[in-house]
C-alpha cells in the first residue's frame, strides 16, 4: 500500500505565506520512507550539505538500550560507515551550524543518551566523536535522565547552547537546563550550564524541544498540555519569564515533536506532532500580527501516514527535484522516518 498523508485545510490567516486553501482534503504521498531501524525509532535531524544538497543527511535515532544513530541519504537507505551503534538510549538529536571546534568551524549532531545521562557530540558529516566519551548533564538531580535536546547559535557571539529536557522534572520552572558548548582547547567540547528554567503543568513530561535560531525563541512540548515559549539568549532581559503557552486545545492527546519552518517571504510555522491523531498542526511562527507576536492560533492541520508520530524536522533549505521547497522528516513507530516535501505540508504553492 502505498503511503499518503491527507491535507486539510484548517486556516485561520486564508492569505498567510500564500498557502492554498481547499474544502476537500489533499492526499499526498511521503516521497521516501527509510529502511528500519532495528528497535524504536524515536527522533530525526537534518544535515543540509551547504555545497550539495542532494547529499544531505538525515540522522534517526534508535531508542534502545543498545540503540544508535543512523545516517541514511535522501533515498532513505542506511549509511553503513557514518552509523553510530551502541548508544544507551539515545532519544532526541539536533545539529548546530559553524561551531568553533579545534581552530575552525565545523557542524556538529548532539544527541541525549538517557541511561547514562550524557549528552554525545558528533562532528559532521563524517560523525566523528568530539565529546571525549560523553558529556554529563542534570549533574546532581536526583532526576537527571535527559530527553529532548535543541541546539540555538546566538546571533550575536555565535555561541552555541544546548537546551535539554528530561524524563522527569520538578514543577518549579526549572525543568529545563541550558548549557554553553565549549571547545576545552583540544578540539573537543564540553558544556557549561547557564541556567534552568520552564514551567511544567506536572501532567506528562517535556519531550520535544524547538528552536527559532532566527527570532530568538525556544518552544517545547508540555504533553497533554500545551506549549510552551521563551526566550533562547539565557543572558537576555527576562529570559526565564513565559512568552506564550499555545495549543492548549484541539490536540487528541500528546503534544510531541516540534520543527519550526521559517521562510523570508511569509515568516513560517511552528509545526507541532499530535501523535495519538496522526496530525501535524502548523501554527504562524509570528504570531498573530506584529502587535501580537506570541499569539500563535492553529492554522493549518495535516493528517499524516506515519504512525504515532513523536520527533519531526524541517529544513526548508534543503533544495532537490524531489524536494522543491524544502524536506520535512516525520518518524514512525514502524521504525521507520517519512520523507516529505515540505511546501505539501505547508500548502505553500
Amino acid at each position: 500500500m502505498k503511503p499518503h498523508i491527507i491535507l486539510t485545510a484548517l486556516l485561520v490567516h486564508p492569505l498567510f505565506c500564500g498557502c492554498t486553501t481547499s474544502p476537500q482534503a489533499e492526499q499526498v504521498s511521503p516521497v521516501r520512507i527509510t529502511r528500519p531501524v532495528p528497535h524504536d525509532s524515536d527522533d530525526p535531524a537534518i544535515w543540509l550539505n551547504r555545497d550539495n544538497p542532494a547529499e544531505s543527511l538525515v540522522l534517526g535515532t534508535d531508542k534502545h538500550k543498545n540503540g544508535g544513530i543512523y545516517v541514511f541519504n535522501l533515498d532513505g537507505n542506511i549509511i553503513e560507515e557514518k552509523t553510530v551503534r551502541n548508544i544507551a538510549r539515545p532519544n532526541n538529536i539536533d545539529i548546530a551550524y559553524g561551531m568553533k571546534l579545534g581552530g575552525e568551524e565545523v557542524d556538529i549532531a548532539v544527541v541525549t543518551e538517557r541511561l547514562t545521562s550524557r549528552l554525545r557530540v558528533f562532528r559532521l558529516p563524517e560523525m566523528t566523536p568530539v565529546d571525549n566519551g560523553g558529556i554529563a548533564v542534570f549533574e546532581g538531580e536526583a532526576l537527571n535522565a535527559p530527553m529532548g535536546i535543541a541546539l540555538y547559535k546566538r546571533k550575536s557571539d555565535h555561541a552555541v547552547f544546548a537546551i535539554v529536557s528530561r524524563k522527569q522534572g520538578p514543577a518549579d520552572g526549572t525543568y529545563l537546563w541550558q548549557y554553553l558548548l565549549e571547545d576545552d582547547g583540544t578540539g573537543m567540547v564540553t558544556a557549561r550550564k547557564v541556567r534552568a528554567f520552564g514551567a511544567w503543568s506536572g501532567r506528562k513530561e517535556i519531550e520535544a524541544v524547538a528552536v527559532d535560531d532566527e527570532a530568538g525563541y525556544i518552544y517545547y512540548s508540555d504533553e497533554g498540555f500545551g506549549v510552551r515559549k521563551y526566550l533562547a539568549d539565557p543572558d537576555a532581559e527576562g529570559a526565564n519569564g513565559e512568552l506564550a503557552l499555545f495549543a492548549t486545545n484541539g490536540v487528541a492527546r500528546d503534544h510531541e515533536g516540534i520543527a519550526v519552518w521559517r521562510d523570508s517571504s511569509c515568516g513560517g510555522w511552528i509545526i507541532l506532532s499530535d501523535q495519538s491523531a496522526g496530525e501535524l498542526h502548523l501554527y504562524p511562527a509570528d504570531g498573530a500580527s506584529s502587535e501580537e507576536p506570541h499569539r500563535h492560533e492553529l492554522a493549518r492541520s495535516v493528517k499524516t501516514s506515519a504512525v504515532e508520530t513523536d520527533g519531526i524536522e524541517a529544513e526548508p533549505h534543503l533544495v532537490t527535484p524531489d524536494f522543491p521547497q524544502g524536506l520535512l522528516v516525520a518518524m514512525s513507530d514502524d521504525r521507520t522516518f517519512h520523507f516529505y516535501r515540505l511546501d505539501e505540508i505547508t500548502g505553500k504553492p
